[in-house]
Order: structure tokens, then sequence, then C-alpha cells
């Protein structure tokens, strides 16, 4: 199935990129692709560098004529986010990525594609192994752990790179180049629970919110999906206050940088009430579905008979972590000022998970204003503690300030217009691009980002469009003919 993908053009982009969804390399789990990447630049021929985090730099000389251009970074991330849906039997560790053509898309059966960032980093595999593109001085910049922590732009050392320039490819839509993004921090919530026996007389069921439409916690907060970790809570909050339900887990959402897209709950009734609970569950179904019926046509919330747990937890700390979870800010908190229908300030409320005495909650705060991004920390720190629970905030990371007057933009706007006769959009991302940390550590570095066409990142609905590879790999050749002189 995805051997088909090869047949596309532009071919050598698409075949680097088969070979990629050929690797495992989920985030934290880069072994494979880093080896494999060390090994593609060597065998080329060129100085190919590991660096002690295990990002991975490929340079490549200038064509004869062009040594004296000014250096290109060519810049993407090794790691892709692991989602499926929850049918799939799939395991990021060790199969292979279906990807497959549907239509004018390319797709991946029931799991994340890969294209993010993928597309970007085969691009770049295409133009290092190229023997007829004409460009100065190149250097490929693979790094790590982008979607978990950005810890191969952290750890990148300021005396290694060499250009003035930097490409980076990591964009989701054809036609829009990208000058800004912003800045993100990661809350990390604990709250202690201790357990009691289920009480006499009560049944087990199992909770479960699924199908929802989940992506990236960045791009697609603005679309209003349904955060099944909100949604659950809901539920909770009313079944527990109206029909003593009592809990013994909840386990919703997975990656922090990706909308919850799932929830479940493992809960006990009194027998005396099941059938209220049971209405209640088609009702709040109903609810649901009417609230977000534009944005979420298909998802399922049902509860369904199960195994009686062991205990559950005290009814006094589910209350309070039912209230915080209301109370905590979540989805887009603010637009933009600056840039027409661009999201300023955001949080994703990521994650849920009880275990072994201990609730866990992740959450992805993200701003294009450090001070907003600082305010809405103190927000959701207070949601959490007032119920007693510990609330770190870490893994700062700082926005890309958009910079108008850039000498490269100035010139792919020329350029992009000249080829496709029409201005390419200029904006800035409400996500967490690289370009924030890299220019921190070379802040000599004129900067600009752009891509093919990806939807639905972050979710099993991953896509990419074929059309715009071709489209988005032409342009990048052009700018790389076209480097400014030093």
């Amino acid at each position: 199935m995805s051997q088909d993908i090869k047949n596309l053009e532009p071919k050598e982009v698409w075949t680097y990129f088969h070979e990629l969804t050929q690797i495992p390399r989920p985030s934290k789990h880069e072994e494979a692709i880093r080896a494999y990447m060390v090994n593609f630049g060597k065998s080329l021929g060129l100085e190919t560098i590991e660096d002690k985090v295990g990002n991975v730099i490929i340079r490549k000389p200038a064509t004869p004529g062009m040594e004296n251009r000014k250096g290109i970074v060519l810049q993407g991330h090794l790691d892709m986010v692991p989602q499926k849906n929850s049918d799939k039997v799939f395991d990021f560790l060790k199969d292979p990525i279906e990807a497959f053509v549907d239509g004018e898309w390319v797709t991946a059966n029931g799991t994340t594609l890969g294209a993010d960032n993928g597309m970007g980093v085969a691009a770049a595999m295409a133009v290092l192994a190229s023997k007829t593109i004409k460009h100065g001085p190149v250097e490929a910049l693979m790094t790590i752990d982008e979607e978990t922590g950005m810890t191969g732009a952290f750890g990148l050392e300021s005396n290694v790179l060499k250009a003035d320039i930097l490409i980076n490819l990591d964009s989701e839509d054809e036609g829009e180049m990208y000058v800004g993004c912003a800045g993100g921090i990661d809350a990390n919530i604990t709250m202690n629970y201790t357990t009691m026996p289920v009480p006499a007389g009560h049944k087990a069921y199992k909770l479960s919110l699924t199908g929802l439409k989940g992506g990236h916690s960045g791009m697609e907060i603005i679309l209003g999906r349904g955060n099944a970790n909100k949604l659950m809570n809901r539920f909770i909050q009313h079944a527990v206050e109206k029909h003593d339900m009592m809990v013994a887990s909840i386990h919703g959402g997975s990656l922090r940088n990706a909308i919850p897209r799932e929830s479940f709950a493992v809960v006990t009734i009194p027998e005396n009430r099941i059938t209220e609970f049971t209405e209640c569950v088609k009702k709040m179904d109903g609810i649901f579905h009417h609230e977000l019926s534009a944005v979420e046509p298909e998802f399922t919330f049902i509860a369904t008979p199960e195994v009686m747990p062991e205990s559950v937890i005290d009814p006094q700390v589910i209350w309070k972590l039912v209230r915080a979870i209301y109370a905590c800010p979540n989805g887009v908190i603010r637009m933009s000022d600056a840039m027409e229908n661009l999201v300023e300030t955001s949080n994703n409320l990521a994650s849920i998970d009880t275990d072994n005495g201990v609730i866990s909650i992740k959450c992805l705060l993200r701003s294009s204003v450090d001070s907003a991004k600082e305010d809405l920390g103190y927000a959701v720190s207070a949601a959490f503690e007032l119920a007693d629970a510990n609330v770190n905030l870490d893994g700062g990371y700082p926005g890309w300030k958009p910079n108008m007057d850039s000498a490269i933009l100035k010139s792919c706007r020329e350029m992009y217009q000249g080829m496709y006769g029409k201005i390419p959009e200029i904006k800035a991302i409400h996500a967490g691009l690289e370009c924030g940390l890299l220019g921190a550590v070379y802040p000599n570095w004129d900067m600009i980002s752009f891509g093919p066409t990806i939807r639905y990142p972050h979710s099993p609905d991953e896509k990419v469009n074929i059309a715009s590879v071709q489209k988005f790999y032409d342009f990048l050749v052009k700018v790389l003919e076209n480097a400014p002189m030093k």
C-alpha cells in the first residue's frame, strides 16, 4: 500500500518520505531515525555530525559558481506524534506507518502519518542528494524530540552551524509563509488520593467517550473541537452529585500537544440508581452532540458493564478534582490584536490519569505574548492549587517575534509571486516552531518557515496534499538557487 507513494512527484521527495515512514520514530524514541540520517549523510560523502543531544547536522558545500552566496540552514525535526484510533492494532516502536494515496492526499491507515515533519525532512534530504540543484553552502539541521519538549532545539550549541539564513520546513499550509510563532510552557499537575472499598450494592460501568477529532493543540485549537477530558469531567461532576456515582479510575488523552480525543472512566453506581444513570448517559450524549454538531459530527459517549474494581477513589478527592478541571481554562483564551484570525493565547488540558494513588494532569499553555503566557500559568496553577494539587510549570520556550523587514521574507515573497502569480500570505502561527529557540542561540539568523499543506496533524486523520508537495519543493529549490550574496 505505502509503495504507491514513491511514484508521486517529485519522486525524490516522496521516495525519501516513504523511507521515513518505514522507520519507527515517535518522540523520545529516535534512535533508529538518527542512525538512518547519519548513514544517509555519510553515504553521500557529506560532512555529518551528531551532536551531544542527538541532532543530526549534514553539510553540503556550495555548487561551483555559488560559493559567494550566503549559507542556508534547512531545518526540520525527526520525531513524529504517535496517535492511533482506539481499534487500530499498532506499535509505534516497531511497526512502519501504513501510508497510502487517497485521492488528492496521502494519509495513513488508522494512525498519524508523520508528514509533520517528515515532508520537510524528505525535502531537505532530496536537496542534499541532488546533483543538479544549484545552491550556496547548505546545512541540514534535523532536530530530535520537537513534539514533546523541543529537546534538540534546547540542546543545540551556538558554535556548530555556520549559515546566515534559516529555512524552517515545518509549516503546514502551502502558499503561506510564517515569520513568527507562539512560545509555550508545560503544566504538570499531581494530586494524591486514597481509596476505599466499593460500597455494597454497587454495579460497575465503564464510561467511554471516543471518536472526537482531536488534532494539533496549537494549529487546531481555534476550531473549537471537543476536549474529551473536559466533556468527561462534566458528566462525572453531574453523576457524582445527582446519582451517587463513585469513580475508580480516569484515563483521558495522551500527548500534551494533541487535543484529547478519548476519555475512559471506570465507575460504580448503586443498583437502585442504574436506570436513571443510564438515562443520564444518553441525555448527556445528546447534549454533547447538540453543542458540538458543527465541529464534531461523529463521536460516541456510552456506558457498558464492567468488572468490579477492587476499590474506588475517595469521593472528596474526586469532588476537588472535578471542580478544579471545571475551573481550569481550556481552548482559546485570547485572539491576537496584531494579526487577523491568529490565536494569541490558549491552553490544552491534554491528559488525565489515575494510577497508584496519584492523579496526573498535563497541560500545554501557549502564547505569542510572554506576559500572557505567564498570566495563564497563574490561572491554571490557581485552579488546581485550590484543590490541594501540586503544580509545576516547566519546559518553557520562547516565541519567535515577527520581523516584517526580513530580507529573506522580501526575497521569498517576490520569488513566490513570480512563480505562481500570487502574493503568498504572511502569517504567524499559534504553535511552537523551533525558530524561537534556534533564533535565541543564533540571533544573527534571518528566518522564515514554509511547507506543504498538511491537515489534521497529531491525529489519525493526518494527511498531506500531493500537489502542494510539488509546489513546496519547487519553491524551495528556487529559493536555494537564488540565495542572496554574502
